[in-house]
């Protein structure tokens, strides 16, 4: 069901891309609840204690999650956004390079993370939140995703870890 509120938009952000917008689901309080509802069945809940959620679709999605599973929910965020002592990762994108961050006490060593996202592509951003999750001692029991565009080849690069997705293109 929630493929429908799924919208195509031809030549965004550059000429040849076709970008997949959640917009039209985030509008839509029954869609939005309904996907939330198939990413807490993706994993069982009690298999985490934490969710963790990439700035800044991951927050749309990861935080609900959390909420309705009665889980603690962490930011992962863009360079310069938290206040607090962090540790960062850069990873490759097709024009260059980016950042996240996360607080160093984020999570306590040993806890059991799930890692949301709204889309699976490269795999660059989750795989560099992966590594930032090991650093501070997390454990990672697996990522979930709203689309995964299959295509681009992104379970590769997170082979270590479970990739859960609702909507493959």
């Amino acid at each position: 069901m929630i493929e429908r509120f799924i919208r195509d938009v031809p030549d965004f952000p550059k000429p040849g891309i076709l970008f997949k917008d959640i917009t039209p689901l985030l509008q839509d309080s029954a869609a939005f609840s309904q996907c939330i509802d198939q990413l807490i069945a993706l994993v069982p809940s009690s298999s985490y204690d934490v969710v963790c959620g990439i700035e800044s679709r991951g927050f749309l999605f990861g935080a609900p999650l959390a909420l309705r599973t009665g889980k603690g929910f962490v930011p992962i965020r863009k360079p310069g956004k938290l206040p607090y002592k962090s540790v960062s990762q850069s990873y490759d994108l097709e024009y260059g390079t980016d950042r996240i961050e996360i607080h160093v006490d984020a999570v306590k060593r040993g806890q059991r993370v799930l890692l949301v996202d709204d889309v699976l592509a490269t795999g660059g951003t989750m795989g560099a939140a992966v590594k930032l999750m090991r650093q501070i001692g997390g454990e990672i029991v697996g990522t979930a995703f709203v689309i995964e565009l299959m295509f681009l080849n992104g379970r590769q690069r997170l082979a270590d870890v479970p990739v859960h997705s609702l909507v493959k293109y």
